[in-house]
């Protein structure tokens, strides 16, 4: 470990115990001041799909992981933070308590949008994955009587980093400490810049579960008509795309290209602040911005059409910062018959 893996973890801990090697011992972690648990499930017995390698030609390899399965989604002010800050003081956490990282990735070299829709992961508002900007890293030792697992899904927005935590193992599992620090205080830019990245990165490799509920963008249109643009990000108050790639846009074009006779509307959302005409003339802007980033990508315009309804249609309550982003957002919807 160096010195300024080493700081990172400091940050994030305050003076405990840490568990030894053994599988009885409980995993405990700290998170910085100001974190805060937002979900958790627990399965008592259950299996949990692991993988071990990226996304790639349609498939990933994995493990199947059997116990206690426990999911949790942590929120903590990070703005400024990259998530290899916020996954850098986890991961020298569980090497701490006897775990072995098996699988570490960031997002394009996970598989991007492919990756994170062929895994499980708690829904939105309590867990947010930026499609272009998430990492993840499984890591596992050896219990009493077999294997125990651990698996981190880290993103951010503007000011804001997620932390998904998935452990199986022993039921004893249920007396794991995940806290939120009084002590220590938020991370800022700090104790790392980004000619440093490359020190605390370790090897490119990758995680997360099948999903039951989510699916990948194609089979969403074809099984319920509607799939949101999840990875697209506009400026505060533009229409205009920012300048990058995006997986989702990718796969669409594909879509629609591979099938001629379908036909999508792109539709435009917003949250709630402002004016209805207001919301509803930015909102059909952005969908026209993506209509001509497809159009671009070689496909018919007769296929796309852009409209917008500002927010007449939220997904979750705008009364919070996480809502009011989950409804900024643009879908395509499959306008087809046949």
């Amino acid at each position: 470990m160096n010195l300024r893996t080493a700081l990172l973890a400091a940050a994030f801990l305050t003076p405990i115990t840490m568990a030894g090697a053994s599988g009885a011992d409980a995993l405990k972690l700290e998170f910085p001041a100001g974190a805060r648990q937002t979900a958790e499930q627990v399965e008592t017995l259950g299996s949990y799909r692991l993988p071990i390698s990226p996304f790639r030609n349609g498939d990933m390899q994995s493990v199947w992981a059997e116990g206690q399965v426990r999911q949790q989604a942590w929120q903590v002010q990070a703005r400024g933070m990259t998530t290899l800050q916020l996954l850098a003081p986890l991961r020298a956490q569980v090497e701490a308590s006897g775990f072995e990282v098996i699988f570490e990735c960031e997002a394009r070299e996970c598989g991007g949008f492919d990756f994170r829709y062929a895994t499980e992961n708690l829904p939105e508002p309590d867990m947010h994955v930026d499609l272009g900007d998430y990492r993840f890293m499984a890591a596992h030792r050896m219990g009493e009587e077999k294997p125990e697992y651990v698996a981190f899904l880290v993103s951010r927005s503007a000011g804001r980093g997620f932390v998904q935590i998935t452990r199986v193992g022993p039921e004893e599992a249920e007396a794991d400490v995940l806290v939120a620090s009084t002590k220590t205080p938020d991370l800022g830019e700090s104790l790392i810049d980004e000619g440093d990245e490359d020190d605390l990165a370790g090897p490119l490799l990758g995680f997360s579960t099948p999903s039951t509920t989510v699916m990948p963008l194609t089979q969403q249109l074809e099984i319920h008509g509607r799939a949101v643009l999840e990875d697209l990000a506009f400026a505060t108050g533009s229409s205009q795309l920012e300048v990058g790639e995006y997986t989702s846009l990718d796969l669409l074009a594909g879509y629609l290209k591979t099938h001629p006779e379908r036909s999508v509307v792109l539709v435009g959302h917003t949250d709630a602040e402002g004016s209805l005409a207001g919301n509803i003339a930015l909102s059909k802007k952005r969908a026209g911005a993506v209509e001509a980033r497809l159009t671009a990508l070689g496909v018919p315009a007769s296929q796309i059409k852009a409209e917008g309804v500002g927010f007449l249609s939220p997904i979750t309550s705008n009364l919070t910062e996480e809502g009011r982003e989950a409804n900024r957002r643009v879908e395509a919807i499959l306008s087809s018959t046949e």
